[in-house]
Order: structure tokens, then sequence, then C-alpha cells
């Protein structure tokens, strides 16, 4: 059984993850914050990437990158820590711990780079593949994660994403719309979203079969906010008020795969993605 490594366990897609392989790899974890998944007795390392790692006697059949800060408006605010987390950490990670196969969870705005966010994203996606290359880490897959969304029935929904917060909209009776001017069809922001359980089946594929490039997981078909609004009270039968306010900083008025080469088919409609 190939042991594997999956840093920011305890986040979002690390919690389906360590789901989603518990049954045919030998999961250990790290996180700065206890896991949410069943992880074995002693299989933990409670340790902030930011800093330098000690020595690391385990090796890893693969290794999957997630920790990192992941929000836009955030990287606006505290553009240092977004460079000290995104890229030093990840540089941290592949100074000291030992693998074959470096899996890395990049982002879909990395093409972009119109915050720091995205732009710490690039930059680390640059570092993995000079130092893989450099440094006899025969394999790696860079993953460009497009709005990831939905859950497995285990973990919990993206915390920052859209679908967690209309989630709460019924209970509130309102939802807010953050910009309704963006150059789109209806005024609001268009995002190509993409099913956690999608995301957990390419990296699981990336542990068996790296890629040795960047492969970007999204569908190429955008759903502005407005329409998942809509969809979300028909497909569940509920109603609120809806708002309207100012853009975010940093907020893109379309994020959509474009190269068509790297399509994928989706599992999920629009209706499975917004039922609760």
């Amino acid at each position: 059984m190939k042991k594997v490594l999956i840093t920011g366990c305890s986040g979002y897609i690390g919690s389906h993850l360590c789901k989603e392989l518990e049954n045919d790899y030998d999961i250990w974890g790290l996180d700065l914050f206890p896991p949410q998944a069943p992880i074995k007795e002693g299989q933990f390392i409670q340790h902030d990437i930011n800093h330098p790692f000690g020595e690391f006697p385990e090796e890893f059949d693969a290794v999957i990158h997630l920790a990192a800060r992941v929000r836009v408006n955030e990287s606006r605010q505290m553009p240092i820590q977004y460079y000290i987390t995104n890229l030093n950490g990840t540089m941290n990670v592949l100074a000291k711990i030992k693998t074959k196969n470096f899996i890395f969870a990049s982002t879909g705005v990395a093409e972009y780079c119109n915050d720091p966010y995205g732009t710490s994203k690039k930059a680390a996606e640059d570092v993995v593949i000079e130092y893989c290359m450099s440094h006899n880490i025969q394999d790696f897959t860079i993953f460009r994660f497009y709005n990831v969304t939905g859950t497995n029935g285990y973990g919990p929904t993206n915390p920052d994403g859209l679908i967690a917060n209309l989630l709460q909209a019924p209970q509130k009776g309102e939802f807010t719309i953050f910009g309704n001017d963006y150059n789109t069809p209806d005024g609001t922001c268009v995002r190509d979203y993409v099913h956690v359980n999608q995301v957990c089946d390419g990296i699981k594929m990336a542990i068996e079969r790296p890629a040795n490039e960047i492969e970007c997981l999204g569908h190429g078909t955008g759903h502005s906010v407005q329409t998942m609004v809509n969809k979300f009270k028909e497909v569940n039968n509920v109603d609120f008020n809806v708002k309207y306010a100012g853009r975010r900083s940093g907020d893109l008025a379309e994020t959509v795969l474009k190269d068509k080469s790297k399509y994928m088919t989706s599992q999920y409609t629009l209706e499975e993605l917004l039922k609760i």
C-alpha cells in the first residue's frame, strides 16, 4: 500500500481527500489543526509550513500539498503573509519531505495573477517545477482548481464558497450578491464550478499516473452568481431576499477554464451541486 502525505489535511479539500483515499492508501496528514478525517494514531503531524521542518525521516510515495492561504480578498489586505505561506511554505515542504511524486494544489486564478493569492500560487508553481527537475523528484503534477464546491457526505462544504453561504440564506432570510455591474450577461460574477469529488478523483489519478505538467480542473462552462442563486431557490423550494452590494476588491468578472484541451466532463448537474 502506497504511503501518501496530505498537507492541509484538515481543510476543505483535505478532509474529503483523506476520506476518499483511506481504503487504498496509507494516509499521513500534516496541518496546523487536528484532522477531521480519520488518520491513524501517530500519522498526523501538527506543524506550520511557514516554519522550516526539522529532520523528517519518513519517505512517501506521494506528497499532496494542499496547505495554503486561499482567500482572494484577504490576500490584498495581507499580501506578505500570502507569499510567506504559499511560496515559502511550499519551499519548506519541498526541501524537507522526501518523495518521488509531488502533487501541488494551485488555482485557476494563477492564470490571471490579478492578486497576491494568484501571484503567490503562480510563483509556487514555477518553484515546484524547477525544484522537482533539479532535485531528482521523478514525477509531479500541478493542479489548477477552479471553484471547488459540494461535499461527499463526509466533509463540509467549502466554508468560503458561494454554496456554503447560500445554505445559510433560508435561515437568515437574505443573501448578498457583491457586484451586479460587471461586464457579464446579468452583471454578476461568472465562475466555473467543480465538485470536490472530481478534484479528489483527479488527485487520486495523479498518485498513480503523474502528469508531469500543469493540469486544469474545470469544465469550461461558467455560471453567474445570480443564476446560482435563482437555481438554488428553485431546486430547494426556498425563498429569501437578495441584496446587492458593491464589488469586493480582487473579484474578477469571470474565471472560467479557457483551454479546451483541458476540459473535464461534468458528472454533476447544476441541480446536484446546489441541492441541500
